[in-house]
């Protein structure tokens, strides 16, 4: 049974159960209350609503901030939400480092809201201060998961050369999947 449904049966066995108008005039508004906030709920996330770069502010591990202004600008970007201790993140990040020649041309934004020690410790780890095209950020204003509205991790966003918004993927994903999202033959 739908939630609107469900909302008109209370109201009518509500007047039933009133004898007194102001009742049930509260009962009314309650309800239109209830079904306003359900229809909210239920719009779009925000990234659907602005598929562009999200207005990124990552701490780097330097302290210095990186925003979307700083991006390079006509050139692809995988925006790669991750934590450190995560075992999934950790072989995304391996399988992408290992075709890192398919993804040289792509800025590799890796964001996390984990401790700033956790994320230097990863990329230590994995070594990452090799790669030119890729840059590693907390979340310090805890923008990116409400946005996505995230469910696991990885998370990764895609977005193409204008900053428009190819697709998002929960989970692992093959690199040749990533790639034949942004048209790229391989």
């Amino acid at each position: 049974m739908s939630y609107t449904i469900f909302v008109y049966r209370v109201v009518v066995k509500a007047a039933k159960a009133f004898k007194n108008m102001k009742q049930l005039i509260c009962a009314f508004f309650l309800s239109i209350s209830i079904l306003s906030a359900t229809a909210q709920n239920d719009s779009l996330p925000p990234y659907k609503r602005y598929p562009t770069v999200p207005p990124i502010q990552l701490q780097q591990l330097d302290s210095t901030t990186l925003t979307k202004e700083m991006l390079k600008k006509h050139q692809p970007v995988i925006l790669m939400f991750f934590s450190p201790l995560c075992d999934h993140c950790k072989h995304q990040t391996q399988d992408m480092l290992a075709r890192m020649d398919d993804l040289k041309k792509y800025q590799i934004i890796l964001a996390s809201y984990q401790p700033a020690d956790e994320i230097e410790a990863f990329y230590k780890e994995f070594k990452l201060e090799k790669y030119s095209n890729i840059r590693i950020g907390r979340d310090t204003k805890f923008l990116l998961i409400p946005f996505f509205r995230m469910n696991s991790l990885p998370y990764l966003a895609l977005y193409d050369k204008n900053g428009s918004l190819v697709t998002t993927f929960e989970g692992n994903v093959k690199v040749d999947k990533l790639l034949e999202s942004f048209g790229d033959k391989h």
